[in-house]
């Protein structure tokens, strides 16, 4: 696995167009969907990032065959050849939690090693497995490793004891393959689990409450190949609106479905930015100095705790004192740190961030904790006087498609290394 690093040149004048990639959390999902059909699969629109490449990588090594180019997807799991997803990859990322599911579902035994990933707090995986079992799956945690099995998985009603984004996906996926219906209630209702439906439906999968906390799905005995194009990213939107708060003279994001993130824009518009949204297009304007704010993350459609790094950039450069509540995750201030060693004054009191702005920011070396925090850094030295060194870049590439790139594109000053 390459590590990076990354050097900004701050203060640049931003201006120009910046178009959102598919986005990631979609995409993996839909990736370990594809076992549940011996068809071909093709996904248009996959973002080209390190959490979908080891996404990739591990369905290779269960016995896909495929490639990934030019953000597609052509892939056929024509056989089962070897049903266990390994450390090495399950370490490097939490998306291979959910080829566990799917596996099982068509395989009958499926063998995944515990995952890895950001160390943002507890993600526990309790429901994905109480979830299988109540559908009838042998289960074991041994040496690291899940063991399930299952002849076939029985149609069952269960309620997630507390919403789960990656447990709602799993179950939906095993379902579709399960002997009579299932009842999944307390579902999540995020954007992805939405374009994971679509895909499945066009798969043949039987689902009812598309878009809702609870989800019915009646099994089938195999699905069938399809072509699905992946919805936009929208936390790469919600940065990169946040990135024209911060540095923007006329920069306009595409590829958007404002709607997705319509609690992000609420939150500016109270701010006193200005929005303008023409079709998939989000214009920004800061006519002045804007405004404090209170913010607590929560499931959506509230704000999303993967927006709330960068949030707190911005609010760096707010003229009062703000407060965000982070309720999704228990270590999710990291990136705090960092910003204070660039010269924020950031305090936090459990899960409260107190941001006292305006703090004048300068460049510095400083470390990627994790995906989202390190777009929180990026922001940063967009607006700090002198040079600023990311370390442990490689985090930022697990999840945004070429940030480099795309800034320099708009007038930004970024230069990437491999260390």
């Amino acid at each position: 696995m390459d590590n990076y690093k990354i050097r900004i040149s701050g203060r640049k004048k931003l201006s120009g167009t910046i178009t959102v990639s598919g986005a990631k959390n979609a995409s993996l999902p839909e990736l370990a969907a594809t076992i549940l059909t011996d068809s071909e699969v093709l996904l248009n629109g996959v973002p080209d990032v390190e959490d979908v490449n080891t996404m990739f990588n591990a369905l290779e090594s269960i016995g896909a065959s495929g490639n990934f180019s030019d953000n597609k997807v052509n892939i056929n799991f024509s056989n089962i050849k070897e049903p266990v997803v390994s450390e090495t990859i399950s370490k490097t990322s939490r998306s291979s939690i959910l080829i566990l599911g799917p596996l099982l579902a068509r395989n009958g035994y499926a063998r995944v090693s515990l995952p890895g990933g950001c160390a943002i707090g507890d993600r526990k995986i309790d429901f994905h497995l109480e979830g299988l079992e109540r559908m009838g799956a042998e289960i074991k945690v041994e040496d690291g490793y899940i063991l399930a099995r299952s002849k076939r998985l029985k149609g069952a009603d269960y309620t997630f004891p507390g919403v789960s984004v990656t447990g709602t996906e799993n179950l939906i996926m095993a379902s579709t393959l399960a002997d009579g219906e299932t009842i999944l209630r307390n579902c999540a209702v995020e954007p992805e689990i939405t374009d994971l439906i679509t895909f499945l439906e066009a798969m043949g999968a039987e689902i009812m409450g598309k878009g809702s906390d609870t989800i019915r799905i009646k099994g089938k005995n195999i699905l069938k190949g399809t072509s699905h194009t992946v919805i936009p990213d929208r936390i790469e939107m919600g940065t990169y609106v946040i990135a024209a708060c911060l540095r923007g003279d006329n920069i306009v994001v595409k590829n958007c479905i404002p709607e997705y993130i319509g609690s992000l824009l609420t939150i500016l518009e109270s701010m006193g930015v200005e929005i303008l949204i023409n079709g998939d297009e989000i214009s920004i304007k800061v006519p002045g100095q804007l405004k404090p704010v209170e913010v607590n993350t929560d499931p959506y459609p509230g704000f999303p705790t993967d927006l709330q790094a960068q949030l707190t950039t911005l609010l760096t450069q707010v003229d009062g004192i703000s407060h965000i509540r982070e309720n999704i995750f228990n270590n999710r201030f990291k990136h705090v740190i960092e910003l204070n060693k660039m010269g924020a004054n950031i305090a936090i009191n459990g899960n409260i961030a107190e941001i006292k702005g305006v703090s004048d920011l300068k460049g510095t070396y400083l470390n990627a904790t994790d995906l989202r925090a390190s777009a929180s850094l990026v922001l940063g030295a967009l607006i700090a006087e002198g040079e600023t060194y990311i370390d442990n870049a490689y985090q930022l590439f697990r999840g945004y498609e070429d940030m480099p790139g795309k800034l320099n594109k708009i007038g930004a000053d970024i230069s990437t290394m491999k260390v």
